[in-house]
């Protein structure tokens, strides 16, 4: 009996040494892909080598293996599999091949996160803030102050919440004017841009919006969801002219305000038409919101495929289990494709309505990624609404995207081919 138990601890002692790594896979089979990025975060928190395997069973990761980060992933839910050295090896060098369209990028450094929020409460959640929370990812809230401070380069991404930076207080104004959040919002933001010596709100979201160019300039990760895409290079454009009426600033709009946009400002979008109407819920022809005709049953919009080997940052923020995604609603809910520049990349698409959701593009050293809609798990999220409870979602591949390009910054960076 006492050989037999020698005999069975030897067997596990083997399997133990030889079981180098925890392979976390991102196919179908995942019990919470979510929380699989805390789980790939939390080993770059413990300096662990931690693989992201691109378009290997939906984008899988390979980590050293460590026994507390093995009970992480039993406690967080999250399905696993031990695996030898060898096992790891096989699977690196079928991903190395050049018939498969994969590719191993190693995950580096751990990235600082900020998601740019007033402190105060919003009667709107937050789609990142949620997924960050989910997935048990550290952040930090930062605002205007913090960001004309010139604290951005403390950060490595940067993600820009529900906003409105051309100073137009959401273009709330119709529907809203009376309600109390929206007052005490107005005042709060006035009080603010004098405190930081600005005249005008929209004067001091302008500078923001500057200073958070300067950081992508300098190396910095971005990311923007709903009316944060569009009103941001809307107020780049419009640096030299005035575009809010007397109720948002004080005065009126300039009446060549058109014509004084510059495009060369901006990121992603050209020769688009700003909304003057204060009472229309709307900043420009940027966003297809009114004009799409889609039934919700039917709204789902396609990742594009890109070439792992060649272009693996597109391919790193297409990660996902599937290629078709649901459609959600947002103030900005997607983009006119026409009005895109022609340096951007098209990340995902709804081709029947010719409209663009999730594009992506590089400015100086750094890189940012826009993306439709506010919240991918509801539908039409409105004012007020209570948020999204991820623990029903956890397999949301419309909340991966979030995540991957959460984990993007920890990647290490790849030689161009040529």
């Amino acid at each position: 009996m006492k050989k037999k138990i020698l005999i069975f601890i030897f067997f596990i002692f083997q399997l133990t040494s030889q079981s180098a790594y925890l392979l976390i896979k991102m196919d179908e089979s995942q019990s919470n892909h979510l929380k699989s990025y805390g789980i790939a975060f939390y080993s770059l928190q413990k300096e662990l080598d931690v693989k992201w395997l691109l378009n290997y069973l939906g984008g899988s990761f390979l980590i050293e293996y460590d026994k507390k980060t093995e009970q992480e992933c039993i406690i967080r839910g999250v399905n696993y599999q031990i695996i030898a050295n060898n096992s790891a090896e096989k699977i690196l060098t079928q991903i190395s091949s050049n018939e498969v369209n994969q590719e191993v990028i190693k995950l580096e450094k751990t990235p600082k996160i900020a998601i740019y929020s007033p402190k105060n409460n919003q009667p709107w959640d937050d789609a990142v803030t949620l997924a960050l929370s989910y997935a048990e990812i550290p952040y930090d809230v930062i605002y205007d102050e913090e960001v004309m401070s010139n604290l951005l380069p403390v950060y490595d991404w940067l993600h820009l919440h529900h906003e409105d930076f051309t100073g137009q207080y959401g273009k709330f104004y119709s529907i809203y004017k009376n309600a109390k959040w929206y007052r005490d919002q107005k005042k709060e933001f006035e009080k603010l841009a004098k405190k930081l010596g600005f005249q005008k709100v929209s004067k001091q979201k302008l500078a923001v919006a500057k200073k958070i160019r300067e950081f992508v300039a300098g190396g910095g990760f971005l990311f923007a969801m709903c009316s944060a895409t569009d009103s941001y290079d809307i107020a780049l454009s419009a640096e030299s002219t005035d575009i809010c009426e007397h109720m948002f600033d004080g005065d009126p709009v300039n009446n060549d305000a058109q014509e004084n946009l510059d495009f060369s400002n901006t990121f992603a979008f050209t020769n688009f038409k700003i909304i003057k109407n204060p009472n229309q819920y709307e900043f420009s022809d940027i966003d297809m919101t009114s004009i799409r005709k889609i039934k919700p049953e039917l709204d789902f919009f396609t990742l594009f495929d890109f070439s792992a080997k060649w272009d693996p940052i597109p391919t790193m923020l297409c990660q996902n289990h599937t290629k078709v995604v649901k459609g959600f609603m947002g103030q900005t809910t997607s983009f006119n494709k026409e009005l895109i520049k022609s340096n951007v990349v098209i990340m995902g698409e709804t081709k029947a309505a010719n409209e663009a959701r999730y594009i992506h593009g590089k400015y100086g050293n750094g890189t940012w990624t826009f993306y439709g809609g506010h919240d991918p798990e509801d539908y039409q999220h409105r004012v007020g609404d209570p948020k999204t409870d991820l623990s029903l979602h956890p397999n949301s591949p419309g909340y991966r995207l979030i995540l991957n390009n959460i984990l993007f910054p920890a990647a290490k960076k790849k030689k161009q081919k040529t």
